[in-house]
């Protein structure tokens, strides 16, 4: 069974370096790259599963977007926002593609992605650019379509210090407000909260994130959610590269009208909805991890 790598890349804000650390799976030297991407408060672990699967044919890198789990905090979390993470990516693909050209292919010189919920904003915004290095696309249960009440709502959910007294505790916790990643074994709901907690030197349980990633959502106004919505439609618009999205049957992030509208714009992906999930599918199960690797290799 393949082990992972930990490793990190130092990358740069304009409030000074951090270091963000990141899984590598599979042939150290193999140029076929997919990077996988998290949602807002989890972390790279999230996708273990699916990269043991796909690390025969892949290189899968599953990075912890700065502000998580092994990454550092950034000085000044203003800017814990979608640039600077796309700055940061940009870093990491430079780091685990260098050379890779001279291995040949025709992924030698591009990356897959594939991005789960803000994962999926940060690959749209990456895949819009021009030059951009994304040559296959899965979006997980987000699209452009942004609701400012909601997004201040995930703000002060971020935001909450909270401490569990036990592991079990906390693992309870994770379960109750993951409850829309649909049914799974109480080892899977395990996992799922091990990912996401640590314990502190006072031996209470805790989250494992900067707490001050709240601070950009709970800035966020209503005129400017029209805006950055606006800004993702155009990005959606840019993207040319074969595209996968994935819906939540269930979901309250993603919409089916909205789902629907985006495959009649932009890349026109292929849309696959996941019965009896709602935001987001985890790609722990064969049956989802099937419908990525059908998409990422045939």
């Amino acid at each position: 069974m393949s082990e992972p790598r930990l490793k990190s890349v130092q990358c740069s804000s304009p409030a000074g370096l951090h270091r963000v650390a990141y899984k590598e799976w599979g042939d150290a030297d193999n140029p076929k790259v997919l990077v996988c991407v998290h949602g807002v408060t989890r972390v790279g672990d999230d996708f273990d599963h699916l990269a043991r699967a796909l690390c025969d044919e892949y290189r899968v890198v599953c990075p912890d977007i700065v502000g998580r789990g092994r990454s550092e905090r950034l000085r000044d979390p203003a800017y814990y926002t979608v640039p600077q993470y796309v700055a940061d990516m940009v870093t990491l693909i430079a780091r685990v593609t260098a050379g890779a050209g001279a291995a040949g292919g025709p992924d030698s010189e591009g990356v897959a992605w594939f991005g789960t919920s803000m994962g999926g904003l940060i690959g749209m915004a990456l895949a819009a650019l021009e030059g951009n290095p994304v040559r296959r696309f899965v979006l997980n249960d987000i699209g452009p379509v942004l609701d400012g009440a909601a997004l201040r709502r995930i703000g002060d959910y971020i935001g909450q210090d909270l401490r569990f007294p036990s592991f079990a505790a906390g693992a309870e916790f994770v379960k109750t407000v993951s409850a829309s990643f649909g049914p799974h074994s109480d080892d899977e709901w395990r996992k799922l909260a091990a990912d996401v907690l640590r314990e502190g030197q006072d031996g209470q349980w805790e989250r494992h994130y900067d707490l001050n990633l709240a601070q950009p959502f709970r800035a966020i106004t209503l005129e400017g959610a029209a805006q950055d919505e606006a800004a993702l439609w155009a990005a959606w618009d840019a993207i040319r590269c074969p595209t996968l999205l994935v819906r939540g049957e269930h979901s309250d992030l993603l919409s089916r009208a909205t789902a629907q509208q985006m495959t009649q714009r932009g890349p026109r992906p292929q849309l696959v909805e996941i019965p009896g999930v709602g935001h987001a599918p985890t790609f722990v199960h064969d049956d989802q991890i099937a419908i990525a690797r059908r998409f990422l290799i045939g």
